[in-house]
C-alpha cells in the first residue's frame, strides 16, 4: 500500500458517516452502501466505542476494526467542515482521513523518515496488540529467512519449529500492559540450520489518548563474532567509563577500550582548559595555524612502544586549521575516511610530521569524532587502522560515535566535578586560618588534607583563639557534607565559634550556644550537623578544659612518650538542638603534646576507629620522641598514617606543645 491515497470519510456532528471514499472501503472492507448512515464508532473495537453524545474525533495513532474483524493501526487526522442543508443553514461536520501506520512513513516528511528508518542497519518492526507484525524495515527483512515472524500479519503466537517466542511474547505483553520499555534483552534460536543471537529492545507505541496500541521492536544481530565483540565493548564501556571522576583517566580509558576491537591506534585530545593544573595558552575557537590547541589526554596502540604517536600524554598538540580535527570541532560532525587520502594537496601536506608517521606506520583508515556533551564540545577522539588491513565501515563509525558519546558524558562529569572541587578547595583553604599562633602558652602547627574521593572537599577545620589572661582556645571541627556548601558552612561555623569564644564562655556553654545557633539557622549553615572539640588551656594553672560535640577525643602525649586518649563527656553533634554537653578538666604539664584531629585521620574502610586511634597513638609516640617541634610532629604523623595513599575523607590535624 506504499503511496496509496488516504482513506477519507465525512461524518456529521453526531458521528454518523455521511461520506465515504474507495480508499476507505479498501482500508476497512465496508462498501459505501453498508456504512453510510451508521455511527463511525462501528469502525472502533468494541471496548473503545464511546457513549452517545457529541462526536469528538480521534487523531494520531488509533485502531480501526475492519469488516472481517481484523484490527489495523492507522494514523488519523480530522478537520471541521461546515456543510449546507439546502435550506440556507449550515451544520458542523468532520472530514476524517486515515493512513495505515505501516505506510504512514511515505507521507509528509516520509521521504526522509522512510529513508532513515528503512535503511537503518538495525532490524525494526511494529507489532499490534495481538502481537502481529504490521510493519518492518529492510534490515528486519534480511533477518526474515532466519526469523520468519518478520512477515506482515504473522503473529508471534504461531508455532515455528526451532524458535521459542514465549519469552518475547511475555515481554511484549508487559510493554503493552504498563507502557514501560524493555532494553537489551538477549534472544537465541536455531531455524533452518541458522544460529541467531539478537539483542532486542521493545518500545511502546502510544496513541493520542496515551493508550499503548502496539510495540516497536529494535533488534541488533550479534550472530557473528565482530558484532558480538562490539556489543561486549559497549557493555565494558558502560562499566569502565567514568569509574573515576578524573579527566585524564577517563580519556585514557576511552583510548584503551577501543584498541584493538575497533582500531589499532586511538588518541583523545582535549582543550588545555579541560586538563587540570594546566594554564590554557589560548581559547580553542581562536586557534591559529600551528599554534597549541590541545593536550594529549589519552592514547593507546596495538604496537608496543606506540610508534604512531608524536606527542605523549599531557603534551601540547597542534594541528593545521584545514585538518579533519579542526573541521570536526567546527561542524560537530564526524570525519569518516575509510581509505585515508595521502595524495598531494590534502591536509597532510600542511602537517609533514603527521604525514611521515602515516606513511611509516601504514595508517590507511581514519575516523575522527567530536567529544560533545550537554551542548559543549570537549575535544576530539581519533581512531586509525594500521595493522588491520580492513578499512573502517559504517558499523565501525556507529560504534565509535557510541563510545565517544558515553565517554563525553563521563568527561563532562569529571570536568564539572574537578571545577567544583577546585573551587571548594580554594574556598576551604581561604577560610582556614593562615597564621596560627599559640601565644606564649603553646607552640602550634597544623595540617589540612582534602579528600581524593568522589564526594569532594569536606568541611574539616581547626583554629586557635587567644583569650584574656594569656589563655588560648584550641578547636577542631568537621561539618557534614562535601563540596562548596560544606566549605562555606565551615567558614560560618568557625566565625561563630570565634564570636562566642570572645564572650569567654566555658567550653560546654560555648558548644550549647553553638548548637542552638546552628539548629535555629540550619538553612543558613547549609549543613545538617557538625562535630567539634573545644579546649581552653590556662598556662597559669596548667589546666586544660575540654568539651566535645560528637567528636573523637584528643591525643595527649606525655613528656615520657606515653599516649592517652582521655574520655570526655558524651555530647551530641552541633545542630541537633539537644545542647547536652559537659566539660572535663585535665592538667597538662610543660612538655606535653596535645593533638586534635578529625575522623578522616583515624577512620577508613579497612579499619575501625579503635584501630585508627591505636595507629595514631603509635605515630605520635614515635614522632614525639624524634621531633621536638609540632611542625615536625605533624609531618611525621601525616607521612606515617596517610603516606602517598589517596585520602578517603578530609583530614585536619592540630598539634600543640605545652610550654607552661
Amino acid at each position: 500500500m506504499r503511496g496509496a491515497p488516504p482513506a477519507v470519510a465525512v461524518v456529521d456532528g453526531a458521528g454518523t458517516v455521511i461520506g465515504w471514499t474507495r480508499a476507505a472501503e479498501e482500508l476497512t472492507g465496508y462498501p459505501v452502501a453498508d456504512i453510510l448512515g451508521r455511527p463511525v464508532g462501528t469502525l472502533l473495537p468494541p471496548g473503545d466505542r464511546e457513549p452517545p453524545g457529541a462526536f469528538v474525533p480521534r487523531t494520531g495513532l488509533t485502531e480501526v476494526r475492519r469488516r472481517d474483524g481484523e484490527v489495523v493501526i492507522v494514523r488519523a487526522e480530522a478537520a471541521p467542515l461546515a456543510l449546507g442543508d439546502g435550506a440556507g443553514s449550515r451544520r458542523e461536520s468532520w472530514l476524517l482521513s486515515a493512513i495505515p501506520a505501516a505506510t504512514d512513513l511515505s507521507t509528509d516528511t516520509g521521504a526522509l523518515l522512510e529513508s532513515l528508518v528503512s535503511s537503518f542497519p538495525v532490524a525494526m518492526a511494529i507489532w499490534d496488540e495481538e502481537l502481529r507484525c504490521v510493519w518492518f524495515n529492510e534490515a528486519a527483512e534480511q533477518l526474515s529467512e532466519g526469523y520468519p515472524y518478520y512477515r506482515i500479519g504473522r503473529s508471534l503466537t504461531e508455532a515455528v519449529p526451532g524458535i521459542d517466542t514465549r519469552a518475547v511474547q511475555e515481554a511484549m505483553r508487559g510493554v503493552l500492559a504498563d507502557g514501560r520499555p524493555t532494553i537489551d534483552r538477549e534472544a537465541r534460536w536455531s531455524y533452518r540450520s541458522q544460529e541467531r543471537t539478537l539483542s532486542i529492545s521493545l518500545l511502546p507505541l502510544e496513541g493520542a489518548d496515551g493508550r499503548v496500541l502496539g510495540v516497536c521492536s529494535v533488534a541488533l544481530d550479534f550472530s557473528n563474532s565482530k558484532a558480538r565483540d562490539h556489543l561486549d565493548l559497549l557493555r565494558e564501556a558502560s562499566a569502565r567509563l567514568g569509574s573515576t571522576l578524573d579527566v585524564m583517566d577517563t580519556a585514557q580509558e576511552l583510548a584503551e577500550l577501543a584498541v584493538p576491537v575497533l582500531a589499532d591506534y586511538v588518541t583523545v585530545d582535549l582543550p588545555e582548559a579541560m586538563v587540570p593544573g594546566v594554564e590554557p595558552q589560548q581559547r580553542l575557537a581562536a586557534a591559529q595555524a600551528g599554534s597549541p590547541v590541545f593536550r594529549r589526554a589519552g592514547a593507546a596502540s596495538v604496537h608496543e612502544g606506540m610508534p604512531e604517536w608524536l606527542w605523549e600524554r599531557n603534551e601540547t598538540v597542534s594541528v593545521p586549521p584545514r585538518s579533519p580535527f579542526m573541521r570536526v570541532l567546527r561542524t560537530r560532525r564526524p570525519h569518516f575516511e575509510p581509505v585515508l587520502d595521502t595524495s598531494p594537496g590534502t591536509w597532510l601536506e600542511l602537517d609533514p610530521d603527521r604525514a611521515r608517521t602515516v606513511h611509516a606506520t601504514g595508517m590507511h583508515s581514519l575516523i575522527v569524532v567530536a567529544l560533545e556533551a550537554r551542548g559543549d564540545v570537549l575535544g576530539v577522539a581519533a581512531f586509525a587502522r594500521t595493522s588491520n588491513p580492513a578499512p573502517f565501515t559504517r558499523d565501525d563509525l556507529f560504534l565509535a560515535e557510541e563510545l565517544v558519546t558515553r565517554a563525553a558524558l563521563s568527561l563532562d562529569n569529571a570536568r564539572r566535578y574537578t571545577r567544583e572541587r577546585l573551587t571548594a578547595l580554594a574556598l576551604q583553604r581561604e577560610l582556614l586560618p593562615h597564621d596560627l599562633r599559640g601565644g606564649g602558652a603553646v607552640e602550634v602547627a597544623s595540617r589540612y588534607l582534602p579528600s581524593d574521593g568522589q564526594e569532594g572537599v569536606g568541611g574539616d577545620w581547626y583554629d586557635t583563639i587567644p583569650l584574656p589572661g594569656g589563655r588560648i582556645a584550641l578547636v577542631v571541627g568537621d561539618v557534614t557534607g562535601h563540596g562548596i556548601s560544606a566549605a562555606a558552612s565551615m567558614g560560618r561555623l568557625r566565625t561563630a565559634v570565634r564570636t562566642l569564644a570572645h564572650l569567654d564562655l566555658p567550653p560546654d556553654e560555648l558548644l550549647t550556644h553553638l548548637d542552638e545557633l546552628m539548629a535555629e539557622d540550619a538553612r543558613g549553615f547549609d549543613a545538617t550537623s557538625a562535630t567539634c572539640l573545644y579546649a581552653v588551656y590556662d598556662p597559669r594553672t596548667g589546666s586544660c578544659t575540654m568539651a566535645a560535640a560528637g567528636h573523637p577525643p584528643p591525643a595527649i602525649v606525655a613528656a615520657s612518650g606515653e599516649v592517652t586518649f582521655p574520655s570526655l563527656p558524651a555530647g551530641t553533634p552541633i545542630g541537633v538542638g539537644l545542647g547536652a554537653f559537659g566539660s572535663r578538666d585535665l592538667h597538662l604539664p610543660a612538655g606535653t603534646l596535645l593533638a586534635l584531629y578529625t575522623d578522616g585521620l583515624i577512620e577508613n574502610r579497612h579499619a575501625d576507629l579503635d584501630a585508627g586511634m591505636a595507629r595514631l597513638g603509635d605515630a605520635l609516640a614515635r614522632a614525639a620522641l624524634r621531633s621536638a617541634t609540632p611542625e615536625r610532629v605533624c609531618t611525621a604523623v601525616m607521612r606515617s598514617i596517610v603516606g602517598d595513599a589517596p585520602a578517603e575523607d578530609d583530614i585536619a590535624l592540630l598539634v600543640a606543645r605545652i610550654h607552661g
